[in-house]
């Protein structure tokens, strides 16, 4: 079985094809980092750093706008 990961530069995921973090990878992600969601946040900043960079390089003319891709689903909510 393929794990639901990124699939660098193009960050789509290697199992499903889907923009990474992709719904079983956000589930993953969630349960990994169940006891802190804060550890989760500043990890997956990196990666959107990480992936605006590439992303960028890939098609300079357009600058992705990955903050709800990558943290927005990802705050505790009320």
């Amino acid at each position: 079985m393929i794990p639901h990961v990124p699939m660098r530069p193009l960050w789509r995921c290697r199992n499903c094809g889907a923009e990474w973090p992709c719904q079983p990878a956000r589930l993953g992600l969630l349960v990994e980092y169940r006891g802190d969601r804060t550890a989760l946040l500043l990890y997956l900043g990196a990666l959107m750093v990480e992936a605006r960079d590439q992303l960028a390089q890939l098609n300079p003319d357009r600058a992705p706008d990955l903050h709800d891709r990558f943290l927005t689903w990802a705050r505790v909510r009320d």
